[in-house]
């Protein structure tokens, strides 16, 4: 029979200094974040109507770094019309400053469909999402040739009277002038994204979707005019007859981000067709409220950019005059600004203001800005020319090139007499993880975390338990495990330094609601002597959530922040209600190392969200904290220390109240089904009368068992009662390493928060 101690009460010194110590040690971030899970869930979300652009899945691709840029070049005459014909050895091209050999040349030659007349025009339909059709050097042979239009109307933006005139502006285009090498898909954005018709060249479908385009709500969501005055602008405030007026400014910021994102998301999903595509943007303007909108301009360009599409912005309000101090809709300007002026200018700088996002836009991804049309589809003829027979170059940056993300200007010339050429002037270069911005980090962590496959970069083995904190609520303790291997530790001022985000959400299966979510950021400071002591270990986060009975789905996520590489894991959580008339037990936990409950000055944790405040984690037992052996491996020079509760009912029977004191639990060792060796029952180590739990902590050397893989089987027994209960957990045992000829080094201390 093995020797048990059911509360190892020697001092974390005395453990330490034993020679039976752990072939390798385990760095333990032990937390006590917690978060609580709702009370209630949600009813399903209605089916939808249109079809909806799906979320990106940047886990589900293959990760490769590529240094291919790709140029769409147009090479006209004088008159406009494009020059055919030419090789590479005539075009030179530069990215900053610096001369580019030209490795991928070809022409698409829109002109030879454009003028072949309606008898070639045969139907083609290519689905706006079109993950199958990815980006090659040799387009697919139903794009060749092929000019890609999407006609996108922004009603968020666009008041009433703009969408009528949008409306017939795409109406004529479809009737007079839509060519036999045109693509046209038309996509709208009211509270979602939603593709009307995918491309295609039949009219009868595109006039179809062109229809759909009504006025709504959407487009009443906020006057695109209003923005806060910037530096050196006219500031103007309206008498609206109402005690209060609320700042709209805060709101505005959020209405920019979601049209800009808008137009993100529509170019990333491009991105999945090759070849260039003219991105025809119908709206009332985007106006930006200061600096909290330039993240995501930049984001959309850089989409654009990637996804070798061209915006064309179109200001659907077209050409028209405001009588000065705002027409009927605008309520009186207070103070002396009707009679200044400043009224009247705060009115040219609103319309101004909501012009410049859409000229960045086009300008930054090689299209244009029409402001102040009679006719909108006065633009779409222009937009078909600029869009004519072009020229793709592609050439490879060294690999050595900063991945910083700055803008990167492109220069071509040709060498062909009268040769005019238009093409896009840069772009953004790729960013590594080190040169994203904050928003970028948390885009990054919210993608992973949403997305549908797992993240492997960053190895990571993850434990969850159960154990009751009422009848009602269960904590769900969640250690994860982070290979030494796959760490990178900066050097900064003779310290070294690792920052780790965590993150976890817990989902109501089936129907999806998000009932509990943590966020830790763990900061690891470390002189060079601690660190070379524990470069080796393996680091484990502690945290917790806190659930209801029910069915859920858990999903945890670890991203190590020198690299940026993040590692997924996801189960399935079934916590059962407790039962009323019979004894339970919480899961068994197995550890080779007890933590001081204290935290470490060279850890710091920062905690988002909303947390419970337990007052002790139930790892915790007299200021010493177990930590789960989350990959359950251990060796013979261990001590083995199982955890676990029993919850008994109040009453034994009818009558007779059941009494801590009087359960028993023991441990019961099988190897291959046969039982090998058992501990004597003990008492628990510690009770609680009000929720009626008694705890465990039994411990034992594992010298005396033999090398193999183990059942162990807890058990608890209420004496003179017929309530009993057990759980199992499973091990591996490795024979003991040879004793080294010189002396261990001392094993460091383990690291907690």
């Amino acid at each position: 029979m093995l020797e048990a101690n059911c509360n190892d009460r020697r001092s974390l010194r005395d453990r330490v200094a034993r020679p039976c110590v752990a072939a390798w040690i385990i760095a333990a971030l032990s937390l006590s974040p917690v978060s609580v899970a709702a009370q209630q869930e949600s009813a399903p979300a209605p089916a939808q109507a249109q079809t909806k652009i799906p979320p990106l899945n940047p886990a589900a691709r293959l990760r490769a770094q590529s240094n291919l840029v790709r140029i769409d070049v147009e090479v006209t005459d004088g008159s406009g019309k494009p020059i055919k014909g030419l090789s590479a050895s005539q075009f030179e091209v530069t990215d900053d400053g610096k001369s580019q050999k030209i490795s991928v040349f070809s022409y698409s030659d829109i002109e030879k469909i454009e003028t072949a007349g309606e008898g070639n025009a045969a139907p083609v339909v290519v689905p706006v999402d079109s993950s199958a059709a990815g980006v090659t050097d040799t387009l697919p042979d139903q794009l060749r040739d092929r000019r890609m239009i999407v006609l996108f109307f922004d009603m968020t933006s666009m008041e009433t009277d703009d969408i009528l005139r949008a409306h017939g502006a795409a109406e004529k285009f479809l009737k007079q002038q839509m060519t036999p090498a045109d693509l046209v898909a038309v996509v709208v954005f009211s509270m979602r994204l939603a593709v009307l018709a995918n491309f295609t060249n039949d009219r009868a479908v595109l006039n179809k979707a062109i229809a759909q385009l009504v006025p709504g709500a959407a487009s009443q969501i906020a006057n695109p005019l209003y923005a806060a005055a910037q530096n050196g602008e006219y500031d103007v405030q309206e008498d609206t007859g109402a005690a209060y007026t609320a700042d709209q400014t805060e709101f505005n910021v959020f209405n920019t981000d979601q049209k800009l994102a808008a137009v993100e998301g529509l170019a990333n999903v491009l991105a999945g067709i090759p070849g260039r595509k003219a991105l025809v943007e119908f709206t009332g303007g985007i106006t930006q409220t200061g600096e909290e909108n330039r993240a995501e301009l930049r984001a959309a360009t850089d989409a654009a950019n990637r996804a070798n599409v061209s915006i064309y912005s179109i200001d659907a309000r077209g050409m028209f005059a405001t009588p000065p101090g705002g027409d009927a809709t605008t309520s009186a300007a207070t103070g002396t600004s009707m009679f200044s002026g400043a009224a009247v200018y705060h009115q040219t700088d609103e319309r101004e203001d909501s012009r410049d996002t859409l000229a960045t836009l086009s300008t930054d991804t090689g299209g244009r800005a029409f402001f102040d049309l009679g006719d909108l589809s006065d633009a779409l003829p222009k937009i078909q020319q600029e869009n004519g027979g072009y020229y793709l170059l592609g050439y490879d940056l060294p690999p050595d090139v900063k991945r910083d993300g700055r803008w990167r200007a492109v220069r071509v010339k040709v060498n062909a007499p009268g040769a005019h050429v238009r093409y896009r002037n840069g772009y953004y270069a790729p960013r590594d993880f080190q040169h994203l911005e904050k928003e970028d980090r948390d885009q990054q962590l919210a993608d992973a975390m949403r997305s549908e496959s797992p993240e492997v970069d960053l190895p990571i083995a993850v434990e969850t338990a159960m154990f009751r904190l009422s009848d009602q609520q269960v904590y769900v303790p969640i250690s994860a495990k982070l290979s030494s291997s796959a760490l990178d530790w900066a050097q900064k001022h003779n310290r070294r330094e690792a920052v780790f985000d965590f993150a976890a959400e817990v989902r109501v299966a089936p129907s999806g609601q998000s009932v509990a979510a943590l966020r830790d950021t763990i900061t690891v400071h470390l002189d060079e002597q601690r660190f070379q002591q524990v470069k080796s270990a393996n680091l484990v986060y502690q945290g917790g959530v806190v659930l209801t009975p029910g069915t859920y789905r858990l999903k945890f996520l670890a991203r190590e922040n020198e690299s940026g590489k993040i590692g997924t894991f996801e189960q399935a959580l079934i916590v059962p209600p407790r039962p009323a008339e019979r004894m339970a037990l919480s899961s068994v936990l197995l550890s080779s190392q007890l933590v001081p409950v204290e935290k470490s000055s060279e850890v710091q944790t920062k905690g988002q969200g909303i947390r419970a405040q337990l007052t002790a984690s139930p790892l915790e037992m007299a200021g010493e904290k177990i930590v789960p052996s989350v990959t359950r491996f251990f060796t013979q020079q261990q001590t083995l220390y199982v955890f676990f509760q029993a919850y008994y009912p109040e009453k034994a029977g009818k009558s007779e109240a059941l009494d801590a004191s009087a359960l028993r639990a023991g441990l019961v060792f099988f190897r291959g089904g046969v039982q090998v060796n058992a501990t004597p029952l003990l008492a628990p180590a510690q009770t609680d009368p009000k929720s009626r739990t008694a705890s465990f902590r039994i411990s034992l050397p594992l010298a005396k068992l033999p090398p193999g893989r183990y059942t162990v089987q807890a058990v608890v027994i209420a004496a003179g009662t017929q309530q009993s209960a057990f759980g199992r957990a499973y091990l591996a045992l490795e024979q003991a390493p040879v004793a080294p000829a010189a002396p261990s080094p001392a094993v460091p201390p383990t690291i907690v928060p």
